[in-house]
């Protein structure tokens, strides 16, 4: 499936709910071609692609199963792979499917091993410019090359202003630093969720003490 022009973007996502962006920018993350553009009408379109060493399927199962999200995703997720169902999930590993805080993407479309396309249903109320986020749609492709699979992020729906353009800036990182999770997932291994939240309280319990000195 060739990628030159098609569709957009992947919610994260719209895919992949919300690391903290800020400052921070898709240059980060050195795997990671950034090919955005802005249309005519001012629309900025966002585009990233990474290369992955896996076989499409294996790739594609990342996505679209339970499982393979959360071997680098999301430590709380399910996955309901077909048209018009949900990727849902959250950054809380205190959370549970069905909260109302949790991210839920709706599959509008979907080729299983080679796209698949997202809108987000539901956001963390934390997101800034949550609503407007329902109007971005997202495509993930994905594609054989010499030794992996090449995974193209598209997202259409920016529109010149606030809120797009703080959603636009967070996705941009936040779709960065997923993809290049997505990535380790294969070269590092799934992602070790109790060792993440482990560390996590122990920089909480840290800063706390610190903060009290």
């Amino acid at each position: 499936m060739k990628l030159g022009s098609f569709l957009a973007g992947v919610a994260a996502l719209a895919l992949f709910g919300g690391a903290s962006a800020q400052a921070q920018s898709i240059k980060d993350f050195p795997d990671v071609a950034d090919t955005s553009f802005v249309q005519a009408n001012s629309h900025k379109v966002l585009r990233i692609t990474i290369d992955v060493p896996a076989p499409r399927q294996a790739v594609w199962d990342r996505f679209a199963t339970t499982e393979g999200y959360r071997a680098w995703a999301v430590p709380v997720a399910k996955v309901d792979a077909r048209l018009g169902g949900v990727i849902e999930g959250s950054y809380d590993f205190k959370a549970r499917i069905g909260d109302a805080d949790n991210f839920r993407n709706e599959i509008v479309a979907m080729t299983p091993g080679q796209m698949l396309v997202i809108r987000n249903v539901n956001a963390p109320k934390a997101l800034p410019g949550r609503e407007a986020f329902a109007e971005i749609a997202t495509l993930m492709a994905f594609e054989d090359i010499a030794g992996g699979t090449q995974v193209t992020l598209t997202a259409l729906g920016y529109k010149p202003g606030e809120p797009y353009d703080t959603l636009y800036r967070h996705f941009g990182w936040a779709n960065a630093y997923s993809l290049t999770k997505l990535k380790e997932s294969f070269t590092k291994g799934p992602a070790d969720w109790a060792k993440i939240e482990a560390q996590q309280q122990a920089r909480a319990a840290s800063a706390t003490v610190t903060g009290k000195n």
